[in-house]
């Protein structure tokens, strides 16, 4: 790919400098990005012509000191060729490194993918959470996969990724590791980061994801109608622990938290608000905001219920909350006996809160974003879209204004 760059000879005066002579310096500028390098020559400022770059006058003296500088040039000229036949990537530093016969050290991808993690794994709780640090981990080891299977090697230079390694990712992601398109799509984009660190930092001039777009599905998401709430909240079942994980399980259903804010709730996150009732006042464990919401009379019932729990009383937390396997487990259990044709996970109580709870009752999706701790209110519409009852209510509305006019 031909790649335009510029050339100038200018004089660089040193700090505290006040007369004499000057050294000239060499600046190669490439997309905007200099390198420098000393010609080893030098110059008194009143015989220096700034614009054309040379010495001024027509002595001898000077057409030698213009003829070593037309040389130096034509040399860069070179590097650039040589760089372009070898279809190296030319950047302002590599040809200042041709230029003084310097290898160019390259970088690997996967050492810098490494490195990102590392530093991300430093920062959990500060800025990250576990699981953005998990799924990074595991996009590691699909780069890591896709390298094995398409090229043979453990690493490669970063220069060499190019558009069609980033489909060939998508393919590998698809066909090999069978991964879902949202899924495939998530691995992608964890994968650009890591493209962006090495464009912000100079190690690429080239985006391979230029001409490559995402094309995230949007998935409708499950949650229990009002029918299927009560059945669950009625029934009484035969063990103590399905009962325990069917009371944890709709706590989450009229408060919106999902499972990690859940088990690390707190009985001093619940205070008396603005209002006089009972809120959970704490924050999201993914995305680390405030979410203030206040408690539904079923949810203070429930949390009234293991006040006395050993696991609660002792730990100071507001739930006796399992394993999130051991919950999924047995959530499935209570599926089955109360006749929910659903994949039932825990997820889908905070579902359950945007729609069945929230939104078909009116609230709106403004309030119900911020109890969810939604940074964007696009991450709520999802569920609004949903809401076919609640089309039908407004349109029920608007055919019986029509019919009174």
């Amino acid at each position: 790919m031909k790649t335009n760059f510029s050339l100038l000879f200018y004089l660089k005066k040193p700090k505290n400098h006040q007369n004499g002579t000057v050294p000239i310096y060499l600046r190669i500028t490439v997309n905007g990005r200099r390198a420098e390098t000393t010609t080893s020559r030098e110059s008194k400022p009143d015989q220096w012509n700034s614009i054309g770059g040379r010495f001024k006058g027509t002595k001898e003296e000077v057409k030698s000191f213009n003829a070593y500088l037309d040389n130096l040039q034509a040399q860069v000229y070179a590097a650039h060729g040589q760089l372009t036949e070898a279809g190296s990537i030319i950047t302002a530093e590599s040809l200042k490194n041709k230029l003084l016969g310097r290898n160019e050290k390259s970088r690997m991808l996967i050492d810098i993918f490494k490195q990102h993690n590392k530093r991300m794994a430093a920062l959990i709780g500060n800025g990250y959470a576990s699981g953005t640090l998990t799924c990074f981990e595991t996009t590691l080891k699909h780069t890591q996969g896709l390298l094995a299977w398409k090229y043979q090697l453990s690493d490669i230079d970063i220069k060499k990724i190019d558009h069609d390694f980033i489909t060939s990712y998508e393919f590998y992601l698809r066909s090999e590791k069978k991964c879902g398109n949202n899924s495939a799509v998530k691995y992608i984009k964890n994968f650009k980061k890591i493209i962006r660190v090495c464009l912000a930092s100079g190690w690429v001039t080239h985006d391979p994801f230029v001409n490559y777009k995402e094309n995230m599905k949007i998935v409708d998401r499950v949650f229990l109608n009002k029918e299927k709430l009560q059945a669950m909240a009625d029934k009484t079942f035969s063990t103590q622990r399905l009962n325990q994980v069917r009371d944890i399980f709709l706590f989450s259903c009229f408060t919106g938290l999902a499972y990690a804010n859940v088990y690390k709730l707190k009985r001093t996150e619940i205070i008396q608000g603005i209002d006089g009732e009972m809120w959970i006042y704490t924050k999201r464990k993914k995305t680390d905001t405030p979410s203030h919401i206040p408690l539904l009379p079923s949810a203070l019932s429930l949390l009234n219920k293991y006040t006395d729990h050993p696991a609660c009383s002792n730990s100071g937390k507001a739930l006796p909350v399992s394993t999130n396997q051991k919950m999924n487990a047995y959530l499935k259990e209570i599926a089955d006996v109360c006749g929910i044709n659903k994949e039932l996970t825990y997820h889908i109580a905070c579902h359950t809160f945007a729609t069945t709870v929230t939104l078909s009752n009116g609230v709106p999706i403004e309030t119900v974003s911020k109890m969810l701790g939604h940074s964007n209110i696009k991450t709520t519409q999802h569920y609004a879209k949903i809401l076919d009852l609640k089309v039908s209510q407004y349109m029920a509305l608007l055919r019986k204004k029509f019919a009174n006019d």
